[in-house]
């Protein structure tokens, strides 16, 4: 039986390998670097452990624990620590816990009483109309107001997608958050009376759901996804041509034999898609996804000793707004998060650079992106004297900005498939650009191309009958 094809061997595309290989579905991983697993890597030296890109998963879908289960991972799984729910927005310099309850709102210094007032006004402002597509920013300012946008949805869309909330579109990267004005008239309305459909789902807002990670980090799931796909995993295997020849599918790689596949997911960047030379008829146009814009993005995961940071870092992290006039766009509390990140005695804090908001300032030599990330933790936590451990990662095309007019890329993906029967694409370019984004996103690609697959052979089975009689 031929095998579907992978393109691309991040967590999107190793989920649906592992989903098919599940249900007997044969399969082949093609992936150009020379590792699998994408932004997801952890390296442990000494007592530090460093994750080069994503530091914990958000449990916000059945999807997501039923991975771990399969993969037979949950006596590794970690969550967070219970102590380390706080998560700090920094105002005129100084880390603010984000209130968590009505009456944290009331009291909490982060707001004006003028900006509380506003918020408190939501339930009464209208709907857009239909069809109209606002930046985060507009859609804001409209409900919620300037100040609540400068010091709650700037400094979280920086820490979603390092992008800024002038150039993101709200249907596009906030789909839920757009579908509650429009269903329910306001947010808050919407929070109620949508709580009993979200229940049903089985799904967790990302604001409630439980964080995790793994006794080894996050690698440890790129590790056991390696385990089960061994042997259908091919590495430093740049995929040049799709070609579609009678039904199936021609993988051509830049360099070795082509392989005959039944189907093909592509689970790329939009770059990678818009490289790809895709023969099929009708012909099937992706350079336009060549447009998308993945701003550079740096990781610097710095150690110190506890005693030397004044802050207690006892919470999630910190978010920074683009008002305060900060190098880093915030920073991960990691060894408060999780166990076994710094030795006895010591801390890690893990800081993000660039993005949309400085993209050239992550592109800096790495003792640059260190001296940067000391100035802000000197003046916002206090820290003090040399880091005791250093790790560094800078991702020059990080994560897609689904910014106003993404809805053609989303629509040029769809497009794709329709035109080109077996081909499927999933992952962040297209479906979500958090980890657990992603896994959902190639779990429901998995199932798509069973689904495909099965009805192939309905019709395979329907021609030969007609045929036999």
């Amino acid at each position: 039986m031929k095998p579907v094809a992978i393109i691309g061997g991040g967590i999107t595309g190793l989920t649906a390998a592992f989903y098919l290989r599940q249900h007997g579905i044969p399969v082949r991983v093609f992936e150009a670097a020379d590792r699998v697993g994408g932004v997801i890597q952890s390296a442990r030296h000494g007592g530090y452990l460093a994750e080069f890109g994503p530091n914990s998963i958000l449990e916000t879908s059945p999807v997501i624990s039923g991975l771990v289960r399969d993969l037979g991972l949950e006596s590794r799984r970690v969550y967070s620590d219970a102590g380390a729910e706080n998560r700090y927005v920094v105002r005129d310099k100084e880390p603010v816990a984000i209130p968590v309850s009505a009456a944290g709102f009331l009291t909490t210094p982060l707001f004006s009483v003028a900006a509380k007032l506003r918020v408190l006004a939501e339930p009464f402002i209208g709907r857009a109309p239909p069809g109209l597509e606002e930046s985060i920013a507009q859609f804001v300012q409209r409900r919620l107001g300037q100040e609540f946008l400068d010091y709650a949805i700037d400094p979280l869309v920086a820490g979603i997608y390092a992008g800024r909330p002038q150039q993101l579109s709200v249907s596009q990267a906030f789909p839920k958050l757009y579908a509650l004005e429009q269903r329910y008239r306001s947010l808050f309305l919407g929070q109620l009376l949508g709580a009993p459909a979200r229940r049903r789902s089985g799904e967790v807002s990302k604001q409630n759901a439980k964080k995790f990670s793994f006794d080894n980090g996050l690698q440890v799931l790129i590790d056991g996804l390696q385990a089960q796909l061994k042997g259908d995993i091919q590495t430093a295997a740049p995929v040049r041509c799709l070609r579609r020849l009678e039904g199936e599918w021609l993988v051509e790689l830049e360099a070795g034999r082509p392989a005959e596949c039944r189907a093909v997911l592509l689970a790329l960047p939009s770059y990678r898609m818009a490289s790809l030379e895709i023969a099929t008829e009708p012909a099937v146009q992706v350079a336009s996804l060549g447009e998308v814009y993945y701003p550079p993005v740096a990781s610097v995961v710095l150690g110190f000793r506890r005693e030397e940071v004044a802050h207690p870092l006892d919470g999630f992290g910190m978010l920074i707004p683009e008002k305060e006039g900060f190098n880093i766009l915030g920073s991960l509390f990691s060894s408060s998060l999780f166990p076994h990140r710094a030795p006895p005695g010591e801390v890690t804090i893990t800081s993000y650079i660039g993005g949309a908001r400085q993209p050239l300032l992550a592109l800096g030599a790495p003792d640059v992106l260190t001296e940067l990330t000391l100035k802000d933790l000197a003046t916002i936590l206090g820290a003090r004297g040399r880091p005791t451990f250093q790790h560094v990662a800078v991702y020059r095309q990080a994560i897609p900005q689904y910014n106003l007019g993404f809805g053609k890329y989303r629509a040029l993906m769809a497009e794709m498939e329709e035109k080109a029967p077996g081909l499927f694409v999933a992952g962040h370019a297209r479906d979500g650009v958090s980890l657990g984004d992603s896994i959902v996103s190639g779990h429901k690609a998995a199932g798509r191309i069973e689904s495909f697959l099965a009805l192939e052979q309905r019709r395979g089975n329907a021609q030969a009958q007609a045929v036999s009689a």
